[in-house]
């Protein structure tokens, strides 16, 4: 029990309720606020949950002002994801014209249309969704940033802005997106996260590399500067979004984009070193060699777990026993995935439901499909997972449609199969001709975020334009 003295207050109460049909219907009942210099926890969350709903009470530190909210949701009612009716392949037309035919539909005309027209389309459509995110995220703030990192943050949409410079070679956007990431890097300065997706590294990246691309070579040593001195504090986990994997991802990107050496190998080696000593105390000799823990929980998925920390592993110089690690710990997770073919959430889950990115088939086949060689059969595999169970009632990249339509490019690459660039290609459809009518609907979550990168259309804009070079698609934050 614990109790707060002599703390001048200043109530506001506010209510609100909205609905979000097909998603969680939350209920916020009441905000309170306490205006103090007194020293509080800057975050504290209590979380009850039921069989037909969550409570959350949460208290957050912004500056001096603290906040309370106490929120109902009540669980998801809706399907996860939509029931794939999109056809096995419809072969493409010798012209590119848009006109539908009596007794077509639209979204049979768009798996159609060959497929330079297609992407054209697509890319028309992508640069109308940028200039909407570019207004939301930081035209409408005043050009202030709140929320700085990649993930959720205006640093998605400066990324966005470098794959739409990459694909057009449009300056206005390059000088855009840095003027975006020089907001970012005065306010995280102070930031303790040292990941590409969720913290100060993606800036620091992010920065050098337009600055290179602007050719301003005092910036871009500057911000290479700057990403070499973070340290990594004591205590970090190991996964991609927070942890060590995405710290080396950073490395990763600079290297690919700046030149090799960018950051020493030694310097990642040790973290390398560190991540297979955690690994290795959790593992288990003859079953899984490498397991992790965050938060309490043994994650198999991209963003936290297993899958995640492999695909950064598998970037790096390993021993041959840190390499024969890596491929015993793939196959524990081939042999102990569901009888469906998807992959647990984390160690010992029983609810086979995610088919995203974060947990579950798609992150884990892109994992597989960098291991290649002997996981080909067991990529391809979690890629019939992906198109029948993946056509998921969101539409961000973290866990959405436009997240699982990478699996698909991954897999064309690896294997040049036909099939794979129809499957990307009839998800892709799939949000060009139905995301806006069923999101307006509530038959699609738009995201908690709805113009961020990972959660929201920011993400569908960015597979868009990936979709103009299928060979060179790659998962944001993800493949290099």
């Amino acid at each position: 029990m614990c109790s707060i003295q002599r703390i001048p207050i200043r109530l506001s109460v506010w209510f609100q309720v909205w609905f979000d049909f097909g998603s969680v219907f939350p209920i916020s009942i009441g905000l309170v606020s306490l205006a103090s210099s007194r020293s509080i926890s800057d975050s504290v969350r209590l979380r009850f949950s039921g069989l037909t709903g969550m409570f959350l009470f949460s208290w957050v530190k912004t500056g001096n002002v603290y906040s309370s909210r106490f929120t109902f949701c009540c669980r998801e009612l809706g399907e996860r994801f939509f029931r794939n009716e999109l056809p096995e392949f419809i072969p493409e037309e010798s012209t590119g014209e848009e006109t539908v035919s009596e007794g077509e539909d639209s979204l049979t005309k768009l798996l159609s249309l060959p497929y330079r027209s297609f992407s054209d389309k697509l890319q028309r459509h992508a640069f109308s969704l940028k200039d909407t995110i570019v207004l939301e995220t930081w035209e409408r703030s005043g050009k202030r940033v709140r929320d700085y990192n990649l993930y959720t943050g205006v640093l998605g949409t400066a990324y966005l802005l470098f794959k739409s410079y990459q694909v057009t070679r449009n300056e206005d956007d390059l000088k855009l997106c840095l003027e975006i990431v020089e907001a970012c890097d005065v306010a995280s300065r102070d930031s303790e996260r040292v990941t590409f997706l969720c913290g100060y590294a993606g800036v620091c990246a992010l920065g050098s590399v337009v600055a290179k691309c602007i050719g301003d070579d005092q910036l871009q040593d500057r911000y290479l500067a700057r990403f070499r001195e973070i340290r990594l504090p004591s205590g970090l986990p190991c996964e991609l979004l927070y942890g060590r994997a995405g710290y080396l991802w950073a490395c990763l990107f600079l290297n690919k984009h700046i030149g090799k050496d960018s950051v020493s190998s030694a310097r990642m080696r040790s973290v390398v070193e560190e991540i297979f000593r955690e690994g290795r105390q959790l593992g288990k000799r003859g079953e899984c060699p490498l397991m992790f823990e965050w938060h309490g929980k043994k994650y198999w998925g991209a963003a936290h777990g297993l899958a995640g920390i492999m695909h950064v592993l598998m970037h790096m110089e390993l021993e041959p026993d840190e390499i024969q690690d890596v491929k015993g710990t793939l196959r524990y997770m081939i042999q102990n995935r569901f009888p469906s073919g998807n992959y647990l959430s984390s160690e010992g889950s029983k609810s086979d439901r995610l088919v995203h990115w974060c947990h579950g088939a798609p992150g884990v086949a892109l994992t597989l499909v960098k291991a290649a060689q002997a996981f080909v059969e067991a990529a391809m595999e979690a890629g019939e997972v992906v198109w029948n169970q993946g056509l998921l009632t969101r539409v961000g990249i973290c866990h959405g449609i436009s997240g699982n339509t990478y699996v698909f490019h991954s897999l064309y690459r690896l294997t040049g199969k036909p099939k794979y660039l129809y499957r990307a290609k009839a998800f892709a459809s799939f949000l060009l001709d139905k995301a806006e009518k069923l999101i307006a609907e509530g038959k699609m979550h738009g995201g908690d975020r709805p113009f961020s990168l990972f959660e929201g259309i920011g993400g569908m804009s960015y597979m868009f334009l990936d979709m103009n070079d299928p060979t060179q698609a790659l998962f944001p934050g993800y493949e290099l």
